[in-house]
Parts: C-alpha cells; structure tokens; sequence
C-alpha cells in the first residue's frame, strides 16, 4: 500500500508542472509555491492538512517545518534512499529552504525564477537536508 499512495503522490504533483509560482499561493489556478506543490501532492492521500502561510522566502523555519512533519504519517527518512511521493525539503541558498516531491523522473517543485512549477532531474542542484515518507496513519 505505501507504493501505491507514494505513487499517487508523484503523480498529483507531477500533474502540477507547469503552474504559475505564486508565493504563499495554494490554487493551482493563481500558482503555487514549493509549499502548495507539497499541499496539493498530499491531498490524494484523502488526509486534511493545514499549513501555514505564515512564512517568507527567506526565514529560519526549520523548527515548524519538523514539527509539521512529526506525526504519524510520516516518517524522516536518513538514508538516501528516495522513493517516489517522497517529501524532500532542500538548503536553497543562506536562510532559504524549498520543498520538493520526488518522482521516478526526478522532483517537482516551485521555481521562483522560473516562475512555475518544474519537474528537475536528478541530481538536484540544493543539499536534501531533511527527507519525509508519507506512511498513512
């Protein structure tokens, strides 16, 4: 079951490509940003999750970050062994850290440059510093 829902999770986000970057943003009409790719990925899963648009793009947050990531459902992962539907949050620049779900073609994040939602083959440009499975309750 847990490659069948880590699946589920790649493809939602990969149906994402191609969405305006829009910072805080949670439609996939207005954009998205690294936060809502993680959002909109994780609602397949049939869970309700409220994250916080409380941030900037630049900002220490690791500590909620965690916190968010410290339930049940999911699991930190140490070794780099990725799995599609994996929930990677990587070092960007000094104070900057960005999500990214993996797929089986690489990650799906929200490029602020790009000004979209991108599919990014391996290796990725930023250091994984911290790697979350969902496993469901």
């Amino acid at each position: 079951m847990r490659t069948d829902v880590g699946a589920a999770i790649a493809d939602r986000a990969t149906t994402l490509v191609g969405v305006p970057f829009r910072l805080r943003g949670r439609s996939v009409e207005a954009g998205l940003d690294c936060v809502g790719v993680v959002a909109h990925a994780l609602e397949c899963t049939g869970r309700s999750f409220e994250i916080s648009r409380d941030y900037a793009l630049r900002g220490e947050y690791l500590a909620r970050i965690s916190a968010f990531f410290d339930s049940d459902c999911f699991r930190l992962i140490e070794a780099e062994s990725f799995q599609p539907g994996d929930i990677l949050l990587g070092r960007a620049a000094e104070r900057q850290v960005h999500f990214a779900v993996h797929t089986s073609h690489g990650a799906v994040h929200a490029h602020a440059g790009l000004r979209r939602v991108v599919l990014t083959p391996p290796p990725l440009i930023w250091p994984t510093i911290f790697h979350w499975r969902y496993i469901g309750d």
